[in-house]
């Protein structure tokens, strides 16, 4: 589960994938085990939810970079797209609006668009964060 967002500007809409990863840590009670990750420069850490193993990940990169961290992170758990959900802000959806798509276009999502083209492929699932257009 990848939270894509602009490393170190919190607080702000278009990083709001990095906050939602960040309550889902603390729902999981792994949010201090959070640690730099060199090989794929990125925060990771490991949970566990209804039987399942996760791998959650902010990249430590701008937005539009996002999927270099994706994929190598992949590459490192062995992870298809099939595998990799992004949570990401979606300027179409009224603020706090939720979303899931199965694949598809990036919609000119610029952190989208680069885990597509990291990933080779447009198989992601995304759960789409609402913020409006200001």
């Amino acid at each position: 589960v990848a939270g894509l967002g602009n490393y170190g500007l919190w607080g702000t809409r278009h990083s709001v994938g990095m906050e939602v990863l960040d309550r889902l840590a603390r729902q999981l009670e792994v949010a201090d085990s959070w640690r730099v990750d060199k090989r794929c420069c990125a925060d990771v850490t490991l949970a566990a939810a209804h039987g399942l193993e996760l791998v959650l990940l902010k990249p430590r990169r701008f937005m539009n970079l996002n999927g270099l961290s994706i994929a190598s992170a992949a590459e490192i758990y062995s992870l298809g797209p099939g595998d990799i959900y992004l949570v990401h802000d979606d300027l179409d959806k009224a603020l706090g609006k939720v979303a899931i798509k199965l694949g598809g276009s990036a919609r000119g999502h610029n952190g989208v668009q680069s885990c597509i083209s990291a990933m080779h492929s447009n198989e992601m699932t995304r759960l789409r964060i609402g913020i409006g257009r200001p």
